[in-house]
């Protein structure tokens, strides 16, 4: 078994600096071809001891209720194509050109007063691919994407893809040294980017990349015809958020990105006839998927980028919203007034969270104030994208747990010995399945740590996982609870604490709207725990103290509070932890309380 962390050896590399996969695909070229799910209609989840994963069957006809999740994605006319499989070992460029084929007149996404076709935006990404390919853009190639509405940003992306290129959704709250960091790292070709937003920025940008501007593009009818891509070569590069440190590209193949869609809206069960909100950025893999999963389904993307929370009730209401997705800090504000917290929304049925685990009480708080929606706990990495969900029918009875494995995957608890956890153990979760990417650009060692050959390996199950650093534990019925990053537990006074149980707690007070737990360095104690928060307009912070030496042993309680008007976020809507370092290290407020 190899030991974690342990780099695997004579891997070929690709000319994007990354080594080729263990066993499965690779980039930019074919490598064998496995025996994998993603491939095979499935029908059975296998629940064994320790593993929970999606079984292949030899006639997948077979199987029923709750276990034949592809089987009843396809009765909820999630797609029409008879033939998925040839879909989705094609470029994903094709996921907007059979939207145009089969939902033409259809409106895709709506904006403000402006509303978009499925045939208008497979019309724009032709024009865009056209001009694309006249500034000398070819197959292998990088573009980037940063444009100020979801029409161009959509259609720009697709069409790089259909030129044959890799493609990036960068953030538009990136300013010019995050932006030419991502061009210089990706070798990217082109940026395509929106006037307004190159005119807004600070400075020129410093960059040997083409800038391709939207509005200088022709309106004439061009026609969206994607090249052939082979399925495992590099069709998007996601940006982690940075909060933890130096940004890394993680490389999603074109199976990963078909992977993606086609899983999540089984699950989730999305229909032609919903209104998805898109409040989350493209370059955030959460936001983006609220799109892609849009125009697999046929259903109309509902953007709003207001930072405005009441602003944002009043387009889920206006616009009949019936499937909503947010992170936590983005809930705890919704939830924080009145519009959402006591008006439900007639046409919500599908509430879910992702980008963090969502405190129990504050899922709680969700399902009184929604009661009609159906709310899914989810959890994943960029790396994978998705990787457990918990059903709605459990929801209220382990607010607390982050699901099973979702279809097509599989996932492993891994102790500190190196063997499959016991129930209650907790251990570090391991995901494989047909979304895991590619890998880093551009940092092999990052890579064969991170994405290594399956130390649990039997005939039918993922030759390759993610270790994801993320530490969970599961019940004896399979669901898994998450602890916290390996790397973000607590050692102080000689315990291992979670960050996320000491935020939990405070959470359920009552008193706060919103808490964040960072540590300092302490001599004695070895980390000193921070507690930063945000009170509700009637609490106190005295009344957070007492009511955490109440129900917090005395080595997680904070030895430090600090009250905050909000608390900062990073491009993806995350609690920039890093910001809030720093600005706990400055603060001089008389709102800083020791004990």
């Amino acid at each position: 078994m190899p030991a974690r962390g342990r780099r695997p050896t004579d891997h070929p590399v690709c000319k994007l600096g990354t080594p080729l996969c263990v066993g499965c695909i690779g980039i930019l070229s074919r490598s064998c071809k496995t025996t994998c799910i993603t491939r095979r209609w499935l029908d059975s989840v296998h629940a064994e001891s320790n593993v929970w994963h999606v079984r292949n069957s030899d006639d997948g006809r077979r199987g029923s209720g709750a276990h034949t999740i592809i089987a009843r994605a396809f009765a909820c006319e999630m797609i029409e194509d008879s033939d998925l499989g040839a879909l989705s070992r094609s470029s994903f460029a094709n996921l907007l050109r059979r939207g145009g084929d089969a939902f033409g007149d259809r409106v895709a996404l709506v904006h403000g007063t402006e509303q978009t076709t499925f045939a208008e935006l497979n019309r724009r990404a032709g024009q865009i691919a056209k001009k694309l390919r006249a500034i000398g853009i070819r197959p292998g190639d990088v573009c980037a994407v940063l444009a100020k509405g979801p029409r161009d940003a959509a259609a720009a992306f697709f069409a790089s893809l259909g030129v044959g290129a890799t493609g990036i959704n960068l953030n538009e709250l990136y300013r010019p040294r995050q932006i030419e960091f991502v061009l210089k790292n990706s070798h990217a070709r082109a940026l395509v980017i929106s006037r307004g937003v190159l005119e807004s920025l600070s400075r020129r940008l410093v960059t040997g990349a083409d800038v391709v501007v939207l509005e200088e593009i022709g309106n004439d009818d061009g026609e969206f015809s994607p090249l052939d891509s082979d399925p495992a070569a590099p069709a998007q590069i996601t940006y982690t958020s940075g909060s933890t440190g130096q940004p890394k590209g993680v490389v999603m193949s074109h199976e990963n990105l078909w992977a993606g869609v086609r899983v999540v809206a089984s699950y989730l069960g999305l229909r032609k006839d919903d209104r998805i909100a898109g409040l989350l950025p493209f370059s955030f893999v959460y936001g983006f998927n609220q799109l892609t999963t849009a125009l697999f389904v046929g259903a109309t993307l509902v953007v709003e980028r207001s930072t405005l929370v009441q602003d944002i009730v009043a387009t889920l209401r206006r616009e009949r919203v019936t499937v909503l997705a947010a992170v936590p800090p983005l809930w705890q504000q919704l939830l924080g007034i009145a519009a959402f917290r006591d008006h439900p929304l007639e046409h919500l049925r599908i509430a879910t969270n992702a980008g963090g685990r969502l405190p129990p009480s504050t899922v709680r708080d969700l399902r009184r104030a929604q009661p009609q929606a159906k709310v899914f706990l989810m959890y994943g990495l960029t790396e994978v994208f998705r990787s457990t969900y918990l059903s709605p029918e459990e929801v209220d009875s382990h607010p607390d747990s982050i699901g099973r494995a979702v279809p097509e995957s599989t996932v492993y608890v891994l102790n500190d010995m190196g063997q499959l956890a016991k129930a209650g153990e907790v251990g570090e979760l391991l995901h494989g399945g047909p979304s895991v990417a590619i890998g880093y650009l551009g940092d092999p060692d990052a890579t064969a740590n991170v994405f290594q050959p399956n130390p649990f390996f039997r005939p039918g199950e993922p030759e390759r996982v993610v270790f994801s650093g993320d530490l969970v534990r599961r019940d004896e019925e399979g669901r898994l609870y998450y602890v916290g990053r390996r790397d973000r537990m607590i050692k102080t006074l000689g315990f291992r604490v979670s960050p996320d149980e000491i935020c939990d707690v405070i959470q359920a007070s009552g008193l706060v709207t919103e808490a964040a737990v960072i540590t300092e360095d302490d001599s004695q104690r070895g980390e000193r725990i921070v507690a930063c928060l945000v009170l509700r307009p009637e609490a106190t912070l005295d009344q957070v103290r007492r009511f955490c030496r109440i129900e917090l042993p005395r080595y997680m309680e904070p030895a430090r509070y600090i009250c905050l008007t909000a608390i900062p976020r990073n491009a993806s809507g995350k609690h920039d932890l890093l910001k809030l370092k720093a600005i706990v290290a400055g603060d001089p407020s008389p709102n800083l309380v020791d004990d």
